[in-house]
């Protein structure tokens, strides 16, 4: 897929990769929508796993957001689409996302990606925020991860 219809956010979280995985896996619903939004994610991390998100804003809104895992690798990457919901039932596709992990000198580097179907897709989701909803979540969880390390 062409990198141009590709949107993305890294950060450096100050936290060893372990740190950070568990807290993407264990406290995801404490990061995965900006605040004051909150979400309740049910995933199955595991190829051909469920994904179920619901978010709900401020005002009373509910957005629900059903898809598959299409591959999860401990500690790597987490990658997953909208393009099916349970039982392989199609639905009107939007994105393919990553979430990506990588060890560097003792941090780690973390990477969101959305890859979409088309230029429209792409800029629709650069119209609802992308940059600064996905950069949200980044400092989100890079400030549990970061408060978990100096914790332990």
């Amino acid at each position: 897929m062409s990198d141009e219809l590709e949107l993305s956010v890294t950060r450096l979280i100050d936290a060893p990769l372990d740190v950070v995985w568990r807290i993407f896996t264990e406290r995801t619903n404490e990061w995965f929508c900006p605040k004051p939004w909150r979400a309740e994610v049910d995933w199955e991390l595991r190829a051909g796993g469920r994904s179920s998100t619901v978010m709900y804003g401020p005002n009373g809104e509910e957005n629900r957001m059903e898809g598959i895992i299409l591959e999860a690798i401990p500690g790597k990457r987490v990658v997953f689409t909208d393009t099916f919901k349970g039982d392989w039932v199609p639905q009107g596709p939007f994105m393919v996302g990553f979430f990506e992990f990588e060890e560097e000198d003792g941090k780690t580097r973390y990477t969101g990606r959305a890859r979409h179907w088309t230029e429209v897709a792409k800029q629709q989701h650069q119209a609802m925020g992308f940059a600064d909803g996905w950069g949200k979540v980044a400092e989100q969880l890079a400030e549990l991860a970061e408060h978990a390390k100096a914790d332990a």
